[in-house]
């Protein structure tokens, strides 16, 4: 992975005077870039929903330059989300806390509680200080389609509707971060992403709840990224296990028209002709860092389908998998094929 890019400090300066003004500024973070807007600026979290075509009861997640600021934005901070904080921030975790009287309902979609993170990239932290209070942000991109991982993806998806894209270079975790949801008894996992379930059991010191199943792709989601039908490529995306792939890759030639491509952790042998095999995504954590670019390498090239051979559930190798059901589940989404 590349070194991060550091853009000039009038860049930053131009980024700071665009969100003050109520402007979008798409920024990088470790895990993917973001679309951002003053999260105080009701009218500027607005214009977020409406560049990326999201449903305005999806929550968007609050970032912050330091874990002391979560006061300001928390209606209480427990022992727990402390905890948390202090062990995985900055870092790519998102906490679900019930929001101050302060956060606007447009930034949480109308509900009581706000993610709340501290990315863990030096631009965007140069960034948050520099502007000096939350910037709200989903992925840069139209909704539903793959996250950006570099600063070239958000200029093709978005164009001329962000007023800067900062450049920091391809994100280092590639997969968005875990949410944890801090407002019940014990804490709940609602997506998986670059903190591992392990890690997060080792710091609490028990185990955790997970519930990342997919909600429908109408109506309001509990947190970022649950939909059923999400991170989709224009080509449909098949699963498949190693031990099937063979049978798998036979059937979608026989029935696709247009060329299919495989993306796997390994190069294989075996396979049948035609097939246009990506570069080997390698193990769970380096498939993680280059997931979004392959998807949208598949497009580039045209593939009607592509077979994806997914890593194990372990450590990241949980959130790759999310993101692949969830790609595979737009691929039988008709708004999705309608595209």
């Amino acid at each position: 992975m590349n070194d991060p890019v550091e853009p000039a400090s009038a860049d930053i300066d131009r980024a700071v005077v665009t969100l003050r003004s109520g402007g979008l500024v798409a920024f990088p973070t470790e895990t993917v870039y973001g679309l951002g807007a003053d999260a105080s600026n009701a009218e500027a979290v607005r214009r977020v929903f409406q560049v990326k075509g999201r449903p305005s009861d999806h929550p968007l997640i609050v970032h912050l330059s330091d874990a002391s600021l979560l006061n300001d934005w928390a209606a209480e901070v427990s022992p727990t989300a402390q905890l948390l904080a202090d062990a995985f921030w900055p870092g790519p975790l998102t906490l679900l806390l019930e929001r101050s009287s302060t956060v606007s309902s447009a930034v949480t979609g109308g509900r009581s509680t706000v993610g709340l993170r501290v990315p863990d990239h030096p631009v965007a932290l140069e960034l948050l200080r520099a502007f000096g209070g939350g910037i709200a942000a989903p992925s840069a991109n139209r909704f539903g389609r793959v996250s950006p991982t570099t600063a070239a993806h958000v200029v093709a998806d978005l164009g001329d509707d962000v007023e800067v894209v900062l450049d920091g270079g391809p994100c280092r975790v590639g997969v968005e971060s875990t949410i944890v949801d801090l407002t019940s008894d014990r804490p709940i996992v609602l997506r998986a992403g670059g903190v591992s379930l392990d890690r997060l059991e080792e710091v609490l010191g028990h185990s955790v709840d997970v519930h990342v199943s997919a909600e429908p792709s109408t109506g309001g989601a509990r947190a970022p990224g649950m939909l059923e039908a999400h991170y989709a490529p224009n080509a449909r995306v098949v699963l498949a296990t190693e031990h099937e792939l063979v049978d798998v890759l036979i059937e979608v030639l026989g029935s696709t028209t247009g060329p299919v491509g495989l993306l796997a952790e390994g190069a294989l042998v075996g396979l049948p002709e035609d097939i246009v095999e990506l570069e080997p995504a390698g193990t769970a954590d380096e498939y993680a860092a280059v997931l979004y670019s392959r998807l949208r390498q598949a497009d580039r090239l045209r593939l009607a389908v592509l077979v994806c051979v997914p890593p194990p559930e372990v450590g990241v190798g949980l959130a790759v998998n999310d993101r692949l059901r969830r790609a595979a589940a737009s691929s039988n989404d008709e708004s999705h094929n309608s595209d």
